[in-house]
């Protein structure tokens, strides 16, 4: 398969790009426990990628890809720059974040306040289109505050597809851009799966991404009967054995058990360690492994506890393994 062919088939599974957490080392396990999943980076505003330092803010591992960039911001120019530099790096997608409703973010004019100026978005990504050639993508919420209906979502799609943006992640709840915080918009505003059906009926043309409280198996397969994707939160995270669950469901390949999956991260983590990273920087996306499983309490509290230590390696993570248990699969 063609690395081509690899990014359009990873639109059926992807991981949510989350501040504090889709960071390099997350998406490396990730890539173990989802090997055909499309990966996303924590959203990197447009401004910090022109004058920031861009190793530290776009640098990835070659074994991260399908892997997209998201951006965030309102200034088409900075925008433009940012994909060009995206695309040196090896980027297979660039996304901008038109659906985060902190409010640090729409302080600085970006992330959910921009649905409500849609032309400014279509002008932000056709800025974008014109400076790359790979595909640049919108992750958007149904609505923000008092805009609530089907009627102004697809509004706001359509003015964004005219300028030729052909995919949209959508995750299914409007956003509160006052009132409630960026955890409580994740979940007190109603999930409508229904109005990101409606939308693919309406645009088959349009690849369709469906986000928002997908954690089960059944749920994915049932969504991928009306959508082209879906993309896994939280769920990630918390409990990130669910998305090898999930991708081996999607995909047809094997269900492999925790331990298997977290010893083929050693020679990262140790090629890490001899690059001088901390081990409490790669150990936080595992803390989840073993959510629910003999010994998986333990196994959080030991990497908790021990991996922030400086002297801290491989054998931390061994020693928690330790406490688990070996799992038969059926």
């Amino acid at each position: 398969m063609t690395s081509a062919d690899a990014y359009s088939d990873s639109i059926r599974l992807s991981v949510a790009p989350m501040m504090d957490w889709t960071d390099r080392h997350c998406r490396v396990f990730h890539r173990l426990l989802a090997p055909k999943a499309r990966l996303y980076t924590e959203m990197v505003h447009a401004q910090a990628v022109l004058f920031g330092d861009r190793d530290r803010l776009l640098g990835f591992d070659a074994q991260e890809h399908p892997l997209a960039l998201q951006l965030g911001g309102s200034d088409s120019g900075h925008l433009a720059e940012a994909c060009v530099i995206a695309e040196a790096y090896g980027y297979d997608e660039v996304n901008l974040n038109v659906g985060c409703p902190s409010d640090r973010v729409q302080a600085g004019r970006f992330g959910a306040c921009l649905m409500k100026e849609p032309q400014v978005v279509a002008e932000c990504i056709q800025a974008m289109q014109d400076a790359v050639r790979i595909p640049v993508t919108v992750k958007c919420r149904l609505g923000v505050d008092e805009h609530e209906d089907y009627g102004y979502f697809s509004a706001f799609v359509e003015a964004v597809a005219a300028i030729g943006c052909r995919e949209f992640i959508v995750h299914a709840r409007k956003a509160w851009l006052s009132g409630l915080s960026p955890k409580q918009n994740r979940e007190i505003p109603p999930l409508r799966y229904d109005w990101v059906y409606r939308l693919k009926q309406e645009r088959p043309d349009l690849r369709i991404v469906l986000n928002g409280g997908l954690i089960e198996v059944e749920q994915c397969l049932e969504a991928l009967t009306h959508v082209d994707g879906v993309m896994i939160g939280r769920a990630a995270f918390q409990e990130p054995y669910r998305l090898h669950l999930i991708h081996a469901a999607l995909f047809g390949t094997p269900v492999l058990p925790r331990r298997d999956l977290l010893m083929r991260l050693e020679p990262y983590v140790r090629a890490q360690l001899q690059q001088g990273v901390a081990l409490k920087h790669i150990s936080k996306a595992l803390l989840g492994l073993f959510h629910a499983q003999p010994g998986g309490r333990l196994f959080r509290q030991i990497l908790s506890q021990e991996a922030p230590s400086p002297q801290a390696d491989w054998q931390v993570i061994e020693k928690a393994l330790a406490q688990t248990e070996y799992e038969s699969l059926p």
